[in-house]
């Protein structure tokens, strides 16, 4: 099946919805960017420390990778980044664009696959901000050396990821406060479905979400020629029963060394 058609699809419709990640930011949020005041996730909650950015973002050339929604692409541009933000979803997108409208930000946006930035030069951005997404693709490897292509030298790749250990569960019953462990990882959400039930899940427009190994995540980037200098865990903010045991995001801060 398209995989990415699917999740394009997919994430049109959690717009339609009003997911969470869907939201934009508030103008309030935009004034206080403005005003120096600023910051993100590429987590849940917790925010990426200051420490990971340069001390201005002015003139910066950024990248947020897979992050339509109106959030952290509006963000860094009140605080002076030159922004693109590039996402599957035009819907996504769209929130982007109501936030620049609205707050007179300027950014661009651009809808595509995030496995495949052939659109932009070698070497085009500072910083790339790349939010819990990778779930999405298949080979976050071809993420990974992308996004090593498109950043200059000692630029610097902000990404967040989920834990596969938040996949081996069923989720259906992780809802209900049960934690019964069900998928091996790495996972696939079809996996384990009869071929009418995954018909049935593709006609629902829900996505298609693979739990990558923590090798692939993390020595990933190292074999794409990124030095890791950055790491830390978020939750669910006590909404999950995983939460009393486990934190079930990782983001991390990895620097481009030239190979």
């Amino acid at each position: 099946m398209d995989i990415v058609n699917q999740n394009r699809i997919a994430w049109d419709q959690k717009v339609e919805d009003g997911a969470v990640y869907t939201q934009e930011v508030t103008t309030e949020l935009i004034k206080k960017s403005k005003a120096g005041d600023w910051g993100i996730t590429v987590t849940t909650k917790k925010p990426v420390p200051k420490s990971w950015f340069p001390p201005s973002l002015k003139g910066k050339k950024i990248l947020c990778l897979a992050s339509g929604g109106g959030q952290q692409g509006p963000i860094l541009a009140a605080a002076g980044g030159d922004v693109t933000v590039f996402d599957i979803s035009e819907r996504q997108l769209e929130k982007d664009k109501l936030v620049a409208r609205c707050e007179g930000l300027q950014l661009k946006t651009v809808q595509g696959d995030m496995t495949n930035l052939s659109c932009f030069k070698n070497g085009a951005f500072d910083i790339i901000i790349h939010p819990v997404s990778n779930l999405f693709v298949e080979d976050i490897s071809l993420v990974w050396q992308e996004a090593y292509r498109v950043l200059k030298d000692k630029g610097t790749l902000i990404s967040g990821f989920t834990n596969p250990v938040l996949f081996i569960f069923d989720d259906a019953e992780d809802q209900k406060g049960n934690l019964v462990v069900k998928h091996e990882i790495p996972f696939h959400s079809l996996q384990h479905l009869t071929q009418a039930e995954a018909e049935a899940y593709i006609e629902a427009k829900h996505t298609i979400e693979f739990g990558h190994t923590l090798e692939d995540q993390i020595q990933g980037q190292i074999e794409a020629g990124f030095s890791i200098t950055g790491f830390y865990e978020d939750d669910f903010g006590g909404s999950r029963p995983l939460d009393q045991y486990l934190k079930c995001f990782i983001a991390t801060k990895a620097v481009k060394i030239s190979l």
